[in-house]
């Protein structure tokens, strides 16, 4: 339960929830509880009045109805991925599960269009949000659940954190809700913003093969756990990631303000203060409800412990006028923040700082645990820098300074501290210099021409490698996007030592990644072709989602002009593996280019029993039958393929198939949809 907090000698006091009663008393008998400053004299505490009975708060049961909730919220998490390892395992529902039920999947939508079981589950969240306030944080949040877990135990050793009040970080989750999912829509509205946008294509899309896709390594899972439940929760105070980095509740937040559900009062209300008490959504209830009739603070996450808690039954859950909407009846109390305006402009650039050095350094470190390393950082150089501007600084039970002199723990906490400034530098040095070096790859990527790089390409190539090196000299490690960057730039200059040296580590590290077994792929087919075919099925064999290296494969050999190798190598391929459709499809395209229509027609008909979404095999299809002159199962495939897939390459060969059958009508009408310009 949240204690009640004064301020003392050297930051606030805080006064065990059991000694609440007796003080109450004391202060309705007249007295005054002091204690000495540093002055000498005496400061008051302010108590809040009990006008009922002075008896003992009564512990809430919402907690634990709560935790029963959120642990049933997890339970069903990990079956599903349970359910989707086994489905992996033994082949159940072909592999594939719902897709995650993650409100980031969300993302997927305003990128590409995609529609998941992510998108679905947010937008109901948001529009029950809407309806009885930001219920689901409380209810239905897994971190919450960890964060709550970090409060009780916190609790268990006699620690109560408490909440850190910034005016202008308390808006980072709507920023970067803003920056996740509204941008990439303002992004492809306004095509002058640099950077390429994701094909767009309404789509629906519940199950999937890869699961876990989209979420990071189960050591980084468990690190951004860690620092994201329990590490805001000791620095920040209950719900602290909540406050400062939960880009969902960015959303929820302003929704809470509008929404008709809501902590609302009756007569009854004595201000014993012990709803504000028990809050652990740091919601000063009971000053909230004496001036507007019902809670206003958009961070309440209807725990209702303050309505388990009430000794009156003054407080309940009801609808009526929202937020937005309520003028206060009283006076409403000052909300007080821990800094002053020109500490907080000072925090929010520290924060922005922090976040730009470790989002996504060492390709290790999601947006969201990003977030929750920029808070908890930027809280500990604040205190660092009270350490060297105030006579007095605490942090929990431990006194750092003390009459303007540092103790024992105030020095190791800078000691500390200016580590962790190193630390922060030293990752943004190396995040920024290998971030320009990827830019400058980029560039260099873009300069091939018909005869190789051009010169500006070999500078920026050389420029990125420069970077790419510098980076790794710094590092504490190596970044894995920076290794790849560099292997690529390597083999583009032709330079196979430099892309051998880097090779093995990046292998090592990630034996089963597509990227970077086709760049060890390309590496191969320079430095030892003869060994290509057999080392990509070893690895097709240890690691199937490797299949696409065999269509690398294939292109190389066709245009080697090597043909009746590629045709001998698809075979191969398929006699080990059959479930490869898309080696299927390219052995299909060569048996057809080669004249082998009936056997050609014959895989791609395989292809299409299990692929049959994929306009161009149709296309492929119908281009078979019409050598055989099958021409009206040939139109059916033909037409098929078009509704499957506008793009030109398929309307072009739509459009010659017509014309060399002598339907010109038909042909015509497909150039209407090229605008391509009409023969005579």
């Amino acid at each position: 339960m949240r204690p009640f907090q004064t301020s003392g000698l050297d930051g606030p006091m805080v006064l065990r929830n059991d000694a609440v009663a007796g003080i109450n008393m004391m202060a309705k008998q007249g007295k005054t509880r002091t204690g000495s400053g540093s002055g000498g004299g005496t400061i008051a505490l302010p108590v809040v009045q009990d006008r009922s009975s002075g008896a003992p708060m009564k512990r809430s049961r919402m907690g634990r109805r709560r935790a029963i909730v959120l642990f049933i919220v997890q339970f069903l998490i990990i079956v599903h991925v349970v359910i989707w390892l086994l489905g992996r395992e033994y082949g159940w529902f072909g592999g594939a599960t719902v897709t995650p039920i993650e409100p980031s999947e969300s993302m997927e939508f305003v990128k590409r269009g995609v529609i998941n079981a992510g998108l679905i589950f947010f937008v109901l969240a948001l529009l029950s949000t809407l309806a009885m306030g930001r219920w689901f944080c409380g209810w239905g949040c897994h971190v919450v659940l960890l964060q709550d877990a970090c409060l009780w135990m916190l609790r268990k050793v006699r620690i109560r954190p408490k909440p850190f009040r910034s005016r202008l970080l308390m808006w980072a989750p709507l920023i970067l809700a803003f920056y996740m999912f509204i941008w990439p829509l303002v992004h492809r509205l306004l095509p002058f913003f640099p950077g390429a946008d994701a094909h767009w294509e309404l789509g629906l899309h519940l199950t999937t093969k890869d699961f876990w896709a989209t979420f990071p390594g189960l050591w980084v899972g468990i690190v951004f756990l860690f620092i994201c439940g329990f590490v805001t929760v000791y620095f920040l105070g209950a719900k602290g990631f909540c406050t400062y980095g939960c880009p969902y509740g960015g959303f929820f937040a302003p929704l809470d303000r509008w929404s008709p559900g809501s902590i609302r009062v009756t007569d009854d209300c004595q201000q014993c203060g012990h709803c504000t008490a028990v809050c652990t959504s740091n919601v000063r209830v009971h000053e909230e409800v004496h001036a507007f009739g019902m809670v206003t603070d958009a961070g309440c996450m209807k725990t209702m412990d303050c309505i388990d808690t009430c000794p009156n039954d003054a407080l309940y859950f009801g609808f009526g006028a929202s937020a937005a909407r309520t003028a206060p009846r009283a006076q409403p109390t000052p909300r007080k923040w821990d800094v002053t305006l020109w500490e907080d402009i000072a925090l929010a650039a520290i924060f922005l700082g922090v976040f730009l050095c470790f989002r996504g350094a060492y390709a290790s470190i999601p947006l969201l645990m990003a977030m929750g390393i920029s808070a908890v950082l930027t809280y500990l150089f604040f205190l660092a820098w009270q350490l060297a501007s105030r006579p007095n600084v605490h942090l929990h039970r431990w006194r750092m300074k003390l009459k303007g002199r540092l103790r024992t723990s105030g020095v190791v906490f800078l000691i500390v501290a200016l580590l962790l400034v190193a630390f922060t530098v030293q990752t943004g040095a190396v995040n920024w210099i290998g971030h320009a070096g990827s830019l400058a790859a980029a560039r260099a990527m873009r300069s091939v021409g018909p005869n190789g790089l051009t010169e500006s390409g070999q500078a920026h190539a050389q420029s990125s490698l420069a970077r790419f090196n510098l980076a790794r000299d710094i590092g504490i490690t190596t970044d894995p996007n920076h290794d790849a960057d560099a292997i690529q730039v390597y083999l583009l200059l032709g330079d196979m030592d430099g892309a051998g040296e880097r090779l093995p580590g990046l292998i090592e590290r990630f034996p089963g990644h597509l990227r970077v077994r086709r760049l060890e792929l390309e590496y191969d087919m320079v430095v030892s072709p003869a060994t290509v075919e057999d080392h990509v099925e070893t690895m097709v064999l240890a690691y199937p989602d490797l299949r696409p290296l065999r269509i690398r494969v294939l292109e190389w050999q066709v245009s080697q002009g090597a043909i009746l190798a590629a045709e001998a190598y698809a075979r191969r391929a398929l006699a080990s593996d059959e479930a490869d459709d898309e080696t299927r499809l390219r052995l299909a395209m060569l048996l057809v280019r080669s004249n082998q229509v009936e056997e050609g027609t014959e895989h791609v008909r395989r292809y299409l029993e299990s692929q049959g979404a994929n306009g161009k095999a149709w296309m492929l299809l119908g281009e078979a039958l019409a050598m055989q002159q099958q021409m009206a199962e040939a139109d059916m495939a033909i037409e098929r393929a078009m509704q499957l897939d506008s793009s030109p390459i398929v309307l072009r060969q739509a459009m010659m198939h017509y014309m060399n059958s002598g339907r010109r009508e038909r042909a015509n009408a497909i150039m209407e949809r090229l605008k391509l310009p009409l023969g005579p």
